[in-house]
């Protein structure tokens, strides 16, 4: 028994000491709160919607990783034309749209990149006939390109490691939505109308620094197409979306807990938006009610207010789709975006609608000011089409039998070069003059008047200024006043 109580007295004499040290090992939840981690925005957060981050009143910045990441794609134009001649050639462009690592910006407009051409794809027998009776025998070729070195203009280099997307090859243009017709001068709009004359006045900038060609070199190499044997040249400015295939690392800066806590807060109404298309559409093939998504190619700010890092994503639908028809019906395409979603996932919902894209030149997509895009015709086709025509008359009235310098210009008109060389040369038939001439007009009246109209086309990738809530409400209709009954003794 002695023992027992003398072991229960030395438990009871140590217990005190046990819960004061048990007490100094729980943290303080109270006061101070230097040792809380700050958040960061990883993929897959909880942090709901609406709810700001709870930043920390002391403690270090937390780190944000600067990585332009695996399968984003570069914009780059040629500075100036390329002759192509062989494989393994180099070829030099420039970087036309900034790119941007969460909210810094990393690789600006006109940097320098350096590639090569990889492969001349050779011409099939089929395309070298028809060209042949077109009286080209040297056809263009397609080539392939890829961009291994990208120069900052601090002189510092950057191997890279890339595949051109399809889609890329081409001259685009920039286009932007008309303004809405308003009585009342509202302050989202006129924010919209500034934001896409600011993007506008961007691109025509990156293009100034290219050195495209003016109205006497493009009419020369026109001419020089028309030979039989010419060079084939890829203009300057013509674009390539370079992807990247390894990420480009630019270490990573502090976010502070102002910064962070500003994120996932609402988008101001009458902001624009800078987006690349993640969801390639056509009017031939997309369908109403098909998801569409976007990224954020830069962040948005609110003065010095972080709204939307660089790569935040926009989500939408297609809402009206109708594709090229005969007759030269153009094909038409509208979207909408109804949620922007943040890095660390979370939501919030938008109205948003385009006011701005690049499109190929040859494309002539336009916008209408509720962000429909629609393909429109040159209007050069009727020259043409009038030009083929005059010709087949001229050749009509020739009284002379031989059908020969008639028929060579019907057959130029976007005809058979050679078979109407041909004919001058081997043909005495006027009837058979007639008949080139004829083939040649009716082509040109199909091509021009029946065939079927150009697509919208918005290829992986296209670069987008996307609207938020500029589109105006619309006023319910007034209610019909209702008509007083005639009285009685109105005698009506």
């Amino acid at each position: 028994m002695t023992a027992r109580r003398i072991f229960c007295l030395t438990l009871l004499a140590l217990a005190p000491i046990t819960v004061a040290r048990a007490q100094e090992n729980i943290p303080n939840t109270s006061g101070d709160r230097s040792d809380s981690p700050i958040p960061q925005l990883l993929p897959g957060s909880a942090r709901p919607a609406g709810v700001p981050v709870a930043a920390p009143a002391k403690g270090p910045d937390a780190l944000v990783p600067l990585i332009v990441p695996k399968g984003m794609s570069l914009q780059v134009a040629l500075e100036k034309e390329v002759r192509i001649k062989r494989v393994g050639q180099s070829v030099y462009a420039q970087v036309v749209e900034p790119v941007y690592a969460f909210d810094h910006l990393v690789v600006p407009v006109g940097s320098k990149v350096l590639g090569e051409v990889t492969r001349i794809e050779p011409v099939s027998k089929g395309q070298r006939t028809l060209a042949g009776l077109d009286g080209d025998l040297t056809p263009a070729r397609k080539i392939e390109v890829r961009f291994t070195d990208l120069e900052l203009p601090g002189g510092q280099h950057l191997p890279l490691h890339t595949s051109v997307l399809p889609g890329s090859g081409q001259v685009l243009k920039f286009s932007t939505a008309p303004e809405t017709k308003k009585t009342v001068k509202d302050f989202a709009s006129e924010k919209t109308k500034q934001a896409k004359q600011q993007a506008k006045d961007q691109w025509d900038a990156a293009m100034q620094q290219l050195k495209t060609a003016g109205r006497m070199h493009r009419f020369e190499r026109y001419a020089e197409a028309q030979l039989p044997v010419h060079g084939q040249y890829v203009p300057a400015g013509t674009m390539y979306f370079a992807q990247l295939e390894d990420p480009l690392d630019f270490g990573s800066e502090p976010l502070t807990p102002e910064r962070a806590a500003s994120l996932g807060g609402p988008v101001p109404e009458g902001s624009v938006v800078h987006a690349r298309l993640l969801t390639a559409l056509s009017s031939a093939t997309a369908q109403k009610g098909q998801d569409v998504e976007a990224v954020l190619s830069r962040p948005l700010f609110e003065g010095d207010r972080l709204i939307l890092p660089q790569g935040s994503k926009l989500v939408g639908t297609v809402g009206q789709v109708q594709p090229a028809r005969r007759l030269k019906k153009n094909g038409q395409l509208r979207i909408a975006f109804h949620q922007v979603v943040l890095p660390d996932g979370v939501e919030q919902k938008v109205q948003a609608a385009l006011v701005g894209v690049q499109a190929g030149k040859d494309a002539n997509v336009k916008l209408d000011s509720e962000g429909g895009a629609e393909a429109t015709t040159s209007k050069s086709r009727y020259g043409d089409l009038a030009l083929s025509l005059g010709l087949a008359a001229i050749a009509a009235q020739d009284g002379d039998g031989d059908g020969g310098g008639p028929t060579v210009a019907a057959g130029n008109s976007r005809g058979f070069k050679a078979v109407g060389i041909i004919t001058t040369v081997a043909a005495r038939s006027r009837a058979f003059g007639y008949g080139v001439s004829a083939y040649g007009a009716s082509r040109s009246i199909y091509r021009n008047l029946v065939a079927r109209g150009h697509e919208v086309v918005f290829p992986q990738n296209t670069a987008m200024e996307i609207g938020i809530g500029t589109r105006a409400a619309t006023n319910p209709a007034p209610e019909p006043v209702a008509k007083s009954a005639p009285s009685a003794g109105s005698g009506q």
